[in-house]
């Protein structure tokens, strides 16, 4: 999801109040040496872009308001909200990716995110698309402890950790990529037992990083999941409108949230942890749009990844939906003659086109379903496929697929 610039504002303000909440000097601009930041996509500065998972964003139109104009791995217009904290603080205008090699443990002294786009609390979570677990975050984390000993010293270091801003933003995806569309968790919890158990997973991690040296940490709670682009999109019962069992999910799990921060600050000597509410903020985005600089809000849309979940819809009759799981836009078929995406998953020319190039044929082969060719065009080879599909018929409902 792309913000506004003034949406993204009220946002980082609303975060920046809860920021300092973690401060105990009068100052607001007190000495902070580092922010450290764990969680999902709502916070990676990159990392994702290092792994091998179709969850990057590493291509325009990402970072077009980020200086220079280029996508970094964020999955916003610009900087992210972690980042304007570092600059408020004194500290580098942005906060670096820990697997970016770009940067080393000087870097890393004054900032640093582990964060991972589509993970979540539970371990099967970052399966789905193959991205970093959060018990993984945190080998990342205690890894960058012992670098920052030896660089600056096992005093210093412990003194940097303590005093240390952590942002946690984390387990939307835990919902609307796990529990609700895969068989496996729902098979095994009833969606109360699955929060409890989030919490559960949530307080080994909390306890985690206190013990490796945690103090001040600000956990943000669930936005109104429902409203997601998204989910919006998915929801054929009322096309466009959010999906109010997935909100009521969501601040039930953040009322349970704000029970287990309570249950931290009086448990583990020394920590202060906030809990960050956004879900009224963004709820008010979605229901005053223009308040915040959005001109089209009707419609849910959705980014423009390597894999899809926006319907391209009729307004007058959004049960004329079609494919979910098309590629019919740029940055697709950039280095396709001329420029335009065709459908293909790619860049370019597939394999087959290839194929029949090299074998005399036609350089590409048409597609039976467009209606831009006839029998002449297809004598000469013709594709069938449909992305998305599979062996199995029930592969083909997940996207909608032919």
């Amino acid at each position: 999801m792309m913000l506004s610039g003034m949406a993204l504002a009220y946002m980082y303000s609303l975060l920046l109040f809860f920021v300092q909440n973690l401060i105990l000097v009068p100052s607001s601009r007190a000495k902070v040496p580092a922010i450290i930041v764990f969680g999902d996509s709502t916070v990676d500065t990159g990392n994702n872009n290092y792994i091998p998972t179709i969850a990057k964003c590493n291509f325009q139109p990402y970072g077009r308001d980020f200086p220079g104009g280029f996508p970094t791995g964020r999955f916003c217009n610009g900087r992210l909200p972690p980042d304007f904290l570092s600059e408020y603080f004194g500290l580098k205008p942005t906060i670096p990716a820990y697997l970016d090699p770009a940067y080393n443990i000087s870097d890393f002294a004054t900032g640093v995110c582990f964060a991972s786009a589509a993970t979540g609390y539970d371990n099967a979570t970052a399966d789905i698309l193959e991205v970093i677990p959060l018990w993984k975050e945190v080998e990342n984390f205690r890894d960058y402890k012992k670098r920052l000993s030896d660089y600056l010293g096992i005093e210093k270091a412990n003194e940097i950790l303590r005093e240390a801003i952590y942002i946690v933003s984390i387990g939307t995806n835990d919902f609307i990529e796990n529990y609700y569309p895969m068989q496996m968790r729902r098979s095994q919890f009833t969606v109360k037992e699955y929060q409890d158990f989030l919490i559960g997973i949530a307080e080994n991690f909390f306890n985690q990083i206190y013990h490796l040296g945690a103090r001040k940490i600000s956990l943000t709670g669930l936005s109104p999941m429902g409203c997601l682009p998204s989910e919006r999109t998915a929801n054929f019962q009322d096309p466009f409108s959010c999906n109010e069992e997935y909100n009521n999910v969501a601040l039930e799990f953040n009322r349970k949230m704000k029970n287990f921060v309570a249950k931290l600050n009086r448990e583990l000597p020394g920590i202060r942890v906030v809990y960050s509410e956004i879900y009224d903020f963004i709820l008010e985005i979605i229901t005053k749009p223009s308040k915040f600089g959005f001109e089209v809000a009707e419609i849910g849309c959705c980014g423009t990844g390597t894999f899809e979940a926006g319907f391209l819809c009729h307004q007058d009759n959004p049960f004329t939906c079609t494919d979910a799981d098309k590629s019919n836009f740029k940055p697709y078929g950039r280095d396709f003659p001329g420029g335009v995406p065709t459908g293909r998953f790619y860049n370019g020319r597939i394999f087959p086109d290839f194929l029949s190039e090299s074998a005399g044929l036609k350089p590409t082969i048409p597609a039976y379903l467009d209606p831009m060719y006839n029998i002449s065009d297809f004598s000469v080879g013709v594709c069938f496929a449909s992305a998305a599909a599979g062996f199995d018929n029930c592969s083909v409902y997940l996207l909608v697929s032919a």
